[in-house]
């Protein structure tokens, strides 16, 4: 099991926990990968899978 938190975050939560500006998570979301989840009609993303996205998009 992954570890971070099961927490859901809003678009714009993510956005600043990726520090990206929000238009750029809409826009490139998909492309990127990130994994996400609609509650009703909103998007949220799991805090534990931005941690893991960015884990693996670690520049080396």
């Amino acid at each position: 099991m992954r570890g971070g938190s099961n927490r859901l975050l809003t678009p714009g939560q993510a956005a600043d926990y990726l520090a990206v500006p929000l238009s750029t998570l809409y826009s490139n979301w998909r492309v990127w990968g990130l994994k996400a989840y609609r509650v009703g009609r909103h998007l949220r993303f799991k805090e534990r899978d931005l941690e893991f996205w960015l884990e693996a998009h670690t520049a080396t």
